[in-house]
């Protein structure tokens, strides 16, 4: 049977006409299926539910994301691997060997590396290969000389001077880990040792032909040059107030003039301070005066200079009790020839091993020994290759359909035996758990989109103690109510695998969430205004009477301050004070015109409230209970039928695409399905209720239920004696 003729199966789920994979040969034919008729056309690689390694082996481009094409070169490669393409509708854990098709070059060379993974494991005697086995790879490259990735160990050779020269390798270069987790080394690590071996020899080989200018010290040069550097500055400073000396002799005294300087540190122990003498001069200053070298030194500076006098001065045959000048500058241009020698230093990195170490290495020429070994384990290349290649291949026997009833078809997601990939767990709040969590990378961008899906959505942010780590999800209520969830409410969200994590509300979108629900809504809303205008009335006579009452007090307490002030004598010549203003006479017309305005209105209301009455009770009585629910659906109908006609709109894609997912049809969550999603508090069944409530109100005094009675009674009586209904 060819595959554009074949016959496929689809199912009504979800309001959409969706394909059923139910055999191998369904997968067979998947390149033939319209690319219109699949639910997902692009999914992310990484924060499914779903082992990530395999997605990254479908996805060969490498963004990140994967497509119809990579889909259906996964399923091809699968299928023509796998001798029977029905076992992958089991999804199982293990690949037994007898399934690869090794009649083809491919599975022949997979079935061999298999093989070869299992023995190295210890495990040649099982039928069967598992993901946690190609995983092992530090196990299965462990007791292998070569392992196809161009890094060589000490393990690589049985000779003990490669060993120890890639240790010398490792040691001064450094390394890189192989497949078995061993530090090594490749050949760019070993070609970069062998420079820097080189260099540093032929450095030193410039020195050893030129010893006489760049070494005039010998083996005492680095030691000396080491000294001069030390000595330098401090040096050249005393000839320099020497030559100021010369030049101006009363600077002398000011040049040697210390005593302020010494007179403050000499109230403390001078030992602690020789970090501030060692700024004094390095002797006394006189006009063309030599430095001494043994007498009238500097404390701070003495045992350097006496070094200088043995290893330099000595050295040059300069037998003086002092240095001039003159003698300094000779010394100084000794070491001018060293000092290029030094700025020209190569090999740096290798220096630790010795020069006789770094000429033995050169003179052994092991390098292309070690090249070799090299070459030998890249020769395994393919080999290691197709390991992972056997990877790939136990991965997508136990994860292609998974997958494909993911991005195919939503068959998982509508299943009532399985979740959907991007179903990351279950979230507990409210007396109710919710199966539609879904991770969040970024939620400004995700909640502009993710609105237009008309679910009732709450995102929270999660923190994991024990792996330390913070997400956000999001989920969706599908059934139940919406009153008491608000932001900042906490709450416990379980992940695939039963983690908790705690869980806190950062944003609401609100949308119809049951029929039941929009059933209420008026009543709630009329009595949450009811209690809104109530609690208004009473703030605002409670400010009013607050308002009063500092008015009073303030007009008190001015009254007082006038009793307490002294009488003044009127002056006769001031104006007379002004007369006080009657107050204006009692408008009878105008009171008796708001009472009767009054009037009217309450006698209109009793008017429609009397109408309204007279006509219930001209009402047949089995008339009566039929108007009452007639009026209760013209208050809530209106909210009811809103509430369907969103509720059957509910859908799921604008969620997905806002994770980075290319929806290609709607994913609709009807009342009924909804209802799975969210799962409502149940008592278990044959279980026993104790209805005595500790903290029940107290019941009312006995008259109180007799009046109540006998409203009851009486009602009853009048309603039978008007309608002529008599039980006798």
């Amino acid at each position: 049977m060819k595959s554009n003729n074949h016959i496929w199966q689809f199912a009504r789920i979800g309001g959409i006409n969706r394909v059923n994979l139910v055999s191998g040969k369904d997968l067979l034919a998947l390149e033939h299926l319209d690319k219109k008729l699949w639910t997902a056309l692009s999914c992310p690689v990484y924060g499914l539910e779903i082992d990530s390694k395999t997605l990254q082996y479908i996805d060969v481009d490498e963004d990140k994301r994967l497509r119809v094409p990579e889909i259906i070169e996964a399923v091809k490669w699968i299928t023509s691997i796998i001798r029977n393409s029905d076992e992958l509708i089991a999804r199982t854990h293990s690949l037994p060997l007898k399934s690869i098709n090794d009649d083809l070059p491919e599975g022949k060379v997979l079935l061999a590396s298999a093989n070869q993974i299992l023995r190295n494991l210890g495990k040649s005697d099982a039928d069967f290969i598992t993901v946690e086995d190609t995983s092992d790879t530090i196990r299965i490259f462990a007791n292998t000389k070569f392992n196809g990735d161009g890094v060589i160990t000490e393990d690589s050779t049985d000779d003990e001077s490669l060993k120890q020269l890639i240790r010398d390798i490792i040691f001064t270069i450094g390394s890189v880990i192989d497949r078995s987790d061993k530090p090594g080394v490749t050949s760019d690590i070993i070609s970069d040792f062998y420079s820097q071996c080189l260099a540093l020899s032929e450095w030193h080989t410039k020195s050893e032909n030129d010893k006489e200018n760049i070494l005039p010290f010998g083996e005492n040069t680095a030691e000396a040059y080491k000294i001069y550097n030390e000595l330098k500055d401090k040096v050249e400073d005393f000839f320099v107030r020497c030559r100021l000396a010369a030049y101006d002799s009363q600077s002398a005294h000011i040049l040697n003039n210390l005593s302020a300087r010494l007179e403050a540190l000499s109230e403390r122990e001078l030992n602690e301070k020789m970090s501030e003498i060692a700024s004094f001069p390095l002797a006394h200053i006189e006009a063309g005066k030599n430095l001494p070298l043994d007498k009238g030194l500097n404390p701070a500076w003495e045992k350097l200079v006496l070094k200088f006098k043995h290893i330099i001065v000595e050295s040059l045959l300069l037998k003086n009790e002092s240095l001039s000048e003159v003698d300094w500058l000779t010394i100084s241009s000794k070491f001018d020839a060293y000092t290029v020698w030094m700025s020209e230093k190569a090999g740096v990195h290798v220096e630790a091993l010795g020069l006789t170490r770094v000429r033995d290495i050169l003179k052994e020429d092991y390098k292309e020994k070690l090249l070799e070994l090299v070459e030998e384990d890249k020769a395994l290349e393919s080999e290691a290759q197709n390991i992972f290649k056997v990877d790939k291949l136990v991965r997508f026997y136990r994860d292609i359909f998974t997958l494909l009833n993911n991005y195919v078809s939503f068959h998982d997601f509508y299943s009532q035996e399985r979740k959907a990939v991007f179903q990351a767990g279950r979230l507990f709040i409210d007396q109710r758990s919710c199966d539609l969590c879904i991770k969040v990378n970024d939620m400004p961008k995700h909640s502009l989109m993710a609105g237009y899906s008309g679910i009732c959505l709450i995102y929270c942010e999660c923190y994991s103690k024990v792996k330390n780590e913070k997400m956000t999800i999001l989920a969706g209520f599908t059934n139940g109510d919406f009153d008491d969830i608000i932001v900042g409410r906490n709450a416990v969200f379980f992940d695939n695998n039963g983690l908790d994590w705690d869980a806190t509300i950062i944003k609401v979108i609100e949308n119809p969430i049951s029929i039941r629900q929009a059933f209420w809504s008026p009543y709630k809303k009329f009595a949450r205004l009811i209690n809104k205008q109530i609690e208004k009335f009473a703030s605002d006579k409670e400010k009013a009477a607050d308002e009063k009452m500092s008015a009073n007090v303030e007009k008190s307490a001015q009254h007082a301050d006038a009793g307490l002030a002294q009488p003044v004598t009127p002056d006769p010549a001031a104006a007379p004070p002004a007369p006080v203003a009657p107050p204006p006479p009692f408008d009878i017309g105008k009171f008796v015109g708001i009472f009767a305005a009054i009037g009217l209105a309450l006698g209109a209301i009793g008017s429609i409230l009397l109408a309204i009455i007279s006509g219930f009770l001209n009402l047949a009585w089995w008339q009566m209970p039929i108007a009452l629910v007639g009026v209760m659906l013209a208050i809530s109908g209106p909210s009811m039928i809103l509430a369907w006609l969103k509720l059957r709109k509910r859908n799921l894609a604008p969620v997905l695409d806002a994770n980075g997912w290319a929806i290609n049809s709607r994913v609709k969550i009807n009342i009924p399905f909804g209802n799975t999603l969210t799962h409502l508090a149940k008592i278990p069944a044959n279980s026993t209720i104790n209805r005595i409530d500790p903290f029940k109100s107290k019941k009312n005094p006995w008259w109180v239920t007799a009046i109540i009675a006998l409203v009851i009674v009486t009602t009853a009586v009048f309603l039978m004696w008007y309608f002529k209904i008599w039980l006798f």
